[in-house]
C-alpha cells in the first residue's frame, strides 16, 4: 500500500495552499480518499470502478468547484454542532424531517447539513443502480465520497471552522492538508473489504462524532504547541507554483502530528472505509445490478461537458455564496 501511495503522490501534486479556502482535505487528500475506497469494494464492483477510476479520482474535487457558484451546496459541507448547545451531539434527529420540525430548514441550512446530505447522496446513488445509469452512477459516487469525506473532519463540525474565534486562524488547512502533505507517505490505508451499512442514516452521524469528539485536542494541542514555538519557528515560506507562501515549519507540523498521535491518518482511514461502505451498501440495496454489463458504455458526452462546466465553475469562485465556511 505504501508503495501504492508514494505512486499516488507523484500522479496527484498537491493543488491546495493549507489554510486556502479551497483545502477541504485538499483536492489531493479528496482524490486519495475516493481513488483507495475503489480498492475495498468486492469483486462484482471493482472491475466497473477500476475502469472508471480517473474519473471517480478526478471529480472528486467537484462538490468543492461548485460551492463557489452554486446556491446552497457550501452547506452541505459541515454542520456546526456547536451552535446547537454542549448536547447537540446526542439531541439532534437524525432524519431530516425531524431535524426542520425541529430546528426548521432555514436553521439548519444557515448552520449546515453535510450528515443528511450525505443520506440523501446516497439515496440517489441507490436509483442510479437501480436504473443502472452510468453518467449518474459515476458523478454521485465521486459526490458522495466527497461529502462523507468531509464529514469525517473535527473543522467541519463546529463554527470555529478555521480557529478564527480562538486566535487560530489557518488551523483547518494545517489538520487537513498541510499534515497529509507531510506525512500521508508513512501512514497506512488499507482498512479491509466494505460492509454493508445497517442503517446509513446512523452510520454517517457515527463518523460526524467521531470527527466532533477530536475537536477539542485539534485545537488545544495547536495552542499549546504555540506557546513553546517563536513566530519564526513555527513558520516558513515555501515555493507553490511560483510563489512564495507561508506556511506551517516542518518542525512544527512534526511536532503537532505527535501530539496528536495519529489522528488525521485515522480520520482519513475513516473517510476511506466509510466512502467505499456507502458505495458498496448502495449497489446492495439496488438489488446487486450487474456492473459487468455497464464497462461497455463509455462516459458520455453529457459527463464530459459536466466536468468542463465545474471547472469553469471553479474558475469563478470567487463570486461566492452568501456565506463562506472558510476551510
Amino acid at each position: 500500500m505504501r508503495v501504492r501511495l508514494l505512486i499516488l503522490f507523484l500522479l496527484f501534486p498537491l493543488a491546495a495552499v493549507p489554510g486556502d479556502r479551497t483545502d477541504f482535505w485538499g483536492f489531493f487528500g479528496h482524490q486519495l480518499i475516493n481513488r483507495l475506497a475503489v480498492f475495498s469494494l468486492p469483486p462484482e464492483m471493482l472491475p466497473f470502478y477500476k475502469h472508471h477510476i480517473l474519473f471517480i479520482t478526478e471529480n472528486a474535487v467537484n462538490p468543492d468547484r461548485r460551492r463557489y457558484a452554486v446556491e446552497g451546496e457550501a452547506e452541505r459541507h459541515y454542520i456546526d454542532l456547536d451552535v446547537y448547545g454542549d448536547s447537540a451531539l446526542y439531541k439532534m434527529p437524525r432524519s431530516w424531517q425531524k431535524a426542520t420540525e425541529l430546528y426548521t430548514e432555514d436553521t439548519l441550512r444557515a448552520y449546515g447539513i453535510v450528515p443528511w446530505h450525505v443520506y440523501r447522496t446516497k439515496g440517489w446513488l441507490t436509483e442510479a443502480f437501480r436504473r443502472q445509469d452510468v453518467d449518474a452512477i459515476l458523478r454521485l459516487s465521486a459526490d458522495l465520497g466527497h461529502y462523507v469525506a468531509d464529514a469525517n473532519v473535527p473543522l467541519h463540525t463546529t463554527v470555529n471552522y478555521n480557529g478564527q474565534l480562538t486566535g487560530q486562524r489557518g488551523i483547518h488547512g494545517f489538520w487537513e492538508s498541510r499534515l497529509p502533505e507531510l506525512f500521508a507517505g508513512a501512514w497506512e490505508f488499507w482498512i479491509g473489504k466494505a460492509q454493508y451499512i445497517d442503517n446509513p442514516q446512523h452510520y454517517i452521524w457515527q463518523g460526524v462524532a467521531q470527527a466532533h469528539l477530536a475537536l477539542d485536542s485539534v485545537l488545544a494541542f495547536e495552542k499549546e504547541l504555540s506557546r513553546q514555538y517563536s513566530e519564526e519557528k513555527k513558520w516558513t515560506y515555501e515555493e507553490r507554483n511560483g510563489l512564495m507562501v507561508r506556511t506551517y515549519s516542518r518542525e512544527f507540523s512534526r511536532d503537532y502530528q505527535q501530539m496528536l498521535r495519529g489522528q488525521v491518518e485515522r480520520q482519513m482511514r475513516r473517510s476511506i472505509k466509510m466512502v467505499a461502505d456507502y458505495w458498496y451498501t448502495s449497489w446492495v440495496d439496488a438489488g446487486q445490478p450487474n456492473l459487468q454489463q455497464l464497462l461497455k458504455k463509455p462516459l458520455t458526452e453529457e459527463q464530459i461537458r459536466q466536468l468542463e462546466a465545474d471547472k469553469i465553475l471553479w474558475q469563478h469562485k470567487e463570486h461566492s455564496l452568501q456565506r463562506e465556511h472558510e476551510y
